[in-house]
This record gives C-alpha cells, structure tokens and sequence, in this order.
C-alpha cells in the first residue's frame, strides 16, 4: 500500500509539474548507478590480483559468502527507483564487478530474475579484476551497441610500468524511443592523485564528444564512481558538468549533485564527512532549459540518492555509516561503502 501511495503521489505531482504538456499522458523512467563493492566469486581469474576473495584469501571468500552478496545486491538493485516506480528502474550501471559470470549469478537472483533484467559487460584490463557493467529491463531498454573505450595513460613511466585500470563502458539502446547512451566508469582511486582522475574527466569528455558527432540528437548519461566530488577539478573542469542548468552549454552536461553535496549530504562518508562520488551526469538535451515542462521529449524531473536503514550499521561505534561486506577484517554481511545513485526522467505520450 505504502508503495502505491508514493507511486501516485509521484504521479500526481508530475501532473502539477506538467500541466502545461496538455493534458498528455505521461511515462516515467528511471536510471540508476550502484558501486557494489568488491562483487566477486570465489574462483582465481588467471592474471587478476583477485586472492583476496578467494576461500584461502584474506577475506575468507567462501561460497556461502558470495551468494550472500549477491543476494544482499539484488535487494538494493530491484528496489531502486521503486519509491517512485513500482517497476523499478530501466538500467543501473554498476561498479566493481569481477566478471561476467558474477553478472550472470547477479542477473539470476530472484528479484532481478522476475524482471527479466538482463547486463552488459566486457572484461577490462584492471588489475585487480573489477570492472563496470550495465543491467537492463529490456521491457523498457533495448541495447544496441556496447563498447569498452580503453582509459590510457599519458604519463611515460605510467606506461613503462603497464598500468592498467578500468575502462569506459558505453552502451547504446533505445528507451522511452530515443537514442540514449550510458557510459558507466570507475575512475582511478583516491590512492591516486587527482591528475588521474582530471585525465579520466579529459578522456570522458572526448567520448561524449564522439558521442554528440555521431548523433547530436543523442541522449547521454555519464554515470560512476568518479572518485572525486562534483565541484572537484575532474568533473567540473576536465569533463565540464556544470553545477546550475542555465550555465549548461550547447552540447555540454548538467552535474544534479553538486547542488546535493553543496547541501551536506552524499554517498559514502570519510572522517565523518560527506563524499558524492556516485553520479549520473545529463546532457543538455536531457534538460528542461526553457522552463515549459513539455515533456515532448525525454526529460530529467529529478535525481535521488536511494537510503534504505539496512544499508546503514544501526549501532556501535560506526553508526550511521554506511553497512560493507568487511569492515576491519570482519565479515558484516553487508552491503557498500557507498550509497545508490538514480535520476527520474518522464516523457509525455498521445495528446
């Protein structure tokens, strides 16, 4: 009851937003993001650093811990976006996932597996093995082309040492019938300096770029773990999202989470401070620039960061943080270190 209340007042609400699209219907979507944190399976991937997670690793990483993973994971993805849509969301792009096959276990939990969803992915070149992938209702989006862009290293004893770390993953499909392409990415740590993450800003700004040449009709989303807040140089320099929709140039992107973080809250905490990592970053095109709430075409209506109690640690000394898989060497049975991220975006149909 309580879902279809809020799924209502959702509705309702765009209504009032929208009462100038003339009375047209109107469709409602959701894209969400999700850093997993360390979803791996339990078997060696030959190349890959990945002993920690294996069942004489570090961690212990037996079977029964993993399949408690994955159905700790599927619970958040099936249930974001449904505060709003009873549905759920039409694609979540993940971070650190260690390969297809934890994809396709991921995809087979019941929640997931009820939808239908289905994923992306394409093995990178990390080190540590984790990639980036995409799950997908394909009752909502239909997957045209993917891709992994390689992020390369400018840097001659970068290169000397062969340095590999993750890639840009870009899907094309089709939602709300539109050209839409989401670009999901895990930019370098804070283990790293900044100047890795500014060339992984610099990198992605020639994607969308390559993007907008081939169709400037093209609707982008340029989601992840950028690894740096929104008013940090990677993203509002390097790749140039921009903080207020009336700065948004042609061609360029709105960043909704600046405002967020500006207002002290975020995805993961450090030191007793709010960090907003995980954003999913519009192009203008995405935007209601005019104020006329038409809706003609697919639009942006709002973001959320997606909060549910049992992401968080409910007693003890680190209450209100965030529930991890390990945390000091102990297995919690949890979830992340970091917080859901999600935009809303409606569509008018019929007249």
């Amino acid at each position: 009851m309580k879902k279809l209340l809020s799924t209502i007042a959702f509705m309702l609400l765009i209504g009032t937003c929208g009462a100038q699209a003339q009375d047209r219907k109107l469709n409602a979507y959701a894209i969400g993001f999700y850093n997993v944190e360390n979803l791996f399976d339990t078997q060696h991937d030959e190349g890959k650093n990945d002993y920690e997670y294996l069942p004489d690793g570090r961690n212990k990483w037996t079977e029964m811990k993993y399949q408690h993973k994955l159905r700790n994971m599927s619970r958040v993805l099936s249930e974001m976006g449904t505060d709003k849509l009873p549905y759920g969301c039409a694609a979540i792009g993940v971070a650190e996932v260690e390969n297809a096959r934890c994809m396709e276990d991921l995809c087979n939990q019941e929640p997931l597996k009820a939808r239908n969803y289905q994923f992306c992915h394409v093995e990178g070149p990390d080190q540590r093995g984790v990639d980036c992938a995409l799950i997908y209702n394909p009752a909502q989006f239909t997957v045209r082309n993917v891709k992994l862009v390689p992020y390369i290293y400018k840097e001659e004893e970068d290169i000397q040492k062969g340095r590999a770390t993750r890639g840009f993953l870009v899907v094309s499909g089709t939602l709300a019938d539109e050209h839409v392409t989401i670009v999901v990415c895990h930019l370098p740590s804070r283990g790293a300096t900044s100047y890795y993450r500014e060339l992984g800003g610099e990198q992605l700004r020639v994607v969308k770029d390559s993007l907008q040449k081939d169709d400037p009709n093209v609707k982008l989303f340029i989601m992840g773990d950028m690894n740096d807040d929104p008013k940090d140089r990677s993203m509002s320099v390097s790749l140039g999202a921009r903080r207020d929709m009336k700065d948004v140039e042609e061609g360029g992107l709105y960043n909704p989470w600046w405002k967020i973080h500006d207002s002290g809250t975020g995805t993961l905490t450090y030191q007793n401070a709010w960090n907003l990592f995980d954003q999913i970053i519009l192009s203008r095109n995405l935007l209601d620039m005019e104020g006329t709430k038409q809706y003609s075409t697919l639009t942006f209506f709002q973001p959320q960061i997606f909060r549910r109690d049992y992401l968080f640690q409910q007693e003890g000394k680190y209450k209100g943080n965030t529930l991890r898989t390990h945390a000091g060497g102990v297995w919690l049975d949890g979830y992340s270190d970091h917080l859901p991220t999600l935009v809303y975006l409606v569509k008018a149909v019929g007249k």
